[in-house]
């Protein structure tokens, strides 16, 4: 019982750790990453459609994206979608490829975004810290149950804290290489 519990807690650590590092891969570092726009949603036939599902996103040049759409016809409503976005991006078409050239990014710009990332870190951290919380009171419950020993209990505890550990120090370095990548000029 306490083995399903560590095992179940790890695999939402793991998830909560992989939910940052997609969150901070859609953040502007001055590179073009089609992962900047591939989750985008973009209003087509009313429905809200990952860009990603509707055109090819590749980056020919460091500092160019280039959208290819599958519906020649949604040019229009991708380029709305991009300019109803946060990334502050201006979109180009000549009516069959869109092209989003990304401009240096500002000192104040980055500074910014490495709030930005630290708040999202923390986010994750917390989210972390609950699955130890879970796992500690379904611990306890088992023991009030007399599912499990108290000496299993006692053993039980000490492994989501180090369980917790190791994650919040994969988040501290995410956060580390992301503010590293967003500084670098």
């Amino acid at each position: 019982m306490v083995k399903e519990t560590l095992l179940d807690a790890e695999n939402k650590m793991k998830s909560a750790l992989k939910t940052l590092e997609e969150s901070l891969a859609t953040l502007r570092t001055g590179r073009a990453s089609p992962m900047l726009v591939e989750k985008l949603l973009v209003e087509y036939y009313d429905i809200p459609t990952p860009l990603m599902q509707l055109a090819t996103i590749s980056a020919p040049e460091p500092r160019l994206l280039a959208i290819k759409p599958f519906d020649p016809t949604s040019i229009k409503t991708i380029e709305k979608g991009i300019l109803a976005s946060d990334l502050g991006l201006t979109p180009s078409n000549d009516g069959k490829i869109i092209r989003l050239v990304i401009p240096a990014l500002t000192e104040d710009r980055r500074k910014e975004l490495v709030k930005i990332v630290h708040h999202r870190a923390e986010e994750t951290r917390i989210a972390v810290r609950n699955v130890r919380r879970d796992s500690h009171n379904d611990l306890r419950e088992f023991e009030k149950e007399k599912v499990i020993s108290e000496d299993d209990l006692k053993r039980g505890e000490e492994d989501p804290q180090k369980l917790t550990d190791r994650h919040i120090e994969m988040v501290d370095k995410a956060v580390e290489h992301k503010q590293r990548e967003i500084m670098e000029v």
